[in-house]
């Protein structure tokens, strides 16, 4: 039988401060879970408190163990899991350089218009894009682009929000 493995992405909302990271960071290391993404920010007007979005996968039964690991550090506050509690909104950011000229060059700068990218630097051989979006377009785009000459890619990671009114903290 084979087991079920899905996609989750967790909001955690831990107090800002020195560690935090590295000891949520630790936890899923420790245990010989995968991060597919990372993002962290502080979200409090008095810089009190930061946000990690953390992409991983794994059975039902290993998400949740990771969810009641996360809730027992000490400076975790609150744990969301965005994909159980319903709809919401992903977005990434990436950076992308290719090395091109000719027919590929225009190519690239044609796919760019299309999915809205930015050209943010060029040079006679080589493009630096911006996009932003979903998970799912920045893939289409990148798979697009490997076949121009990409060279490097800089992301940001996914970071995720609820959707409709429900908030997951209360800070002003």
């Amino acid at each position: 039988m084979k087991n079920n493995i899905e996609r989750h992405v967790l909001a955690v909302l831990v107090d800002n401060e020195p560690g935090v990271l590295a000891r949520v960071v630790g936890l899923f290391s420790g245990r010989g879970y995968n991060i597919e993404s990372l993002t962290v920010a502080t979200v409090s007007e008095d810089d009190s408190s930061s946000r990690i979005n953390v992409v991983t996968s794994g059975t039902p039964m290993i998400i949740e163990q990771i969810k009641a690991q996360l809730e027992r550090l000490v400076p975790v506050q609150e744990v969301n899991d965005l994909t159980a509690e319903g709809p919401h909104v992903e977005h990434e950011f990436i950076l992308i350089k290719i090395t091109n000229t000719g027919p590929e060059r225009l190519e690239a700068l044609r796919i760019a218009d299309i999915f809205r990218a930015r050209v943010v630097d060029t040079a006679v051989d080589s493009f630096v894009f911006s996009i932003n979006g979903s998970p799912e377009k920045i893939e289409s785009f990148l798979e697009l682009m490997r076949n121009l000459g990409m060279v490097e890619i800089a992301r940001s990671g996914v970071v995720a929000i609820k959707r409709g009114e429900k908030r997951i903290d209360n800070l002003s």
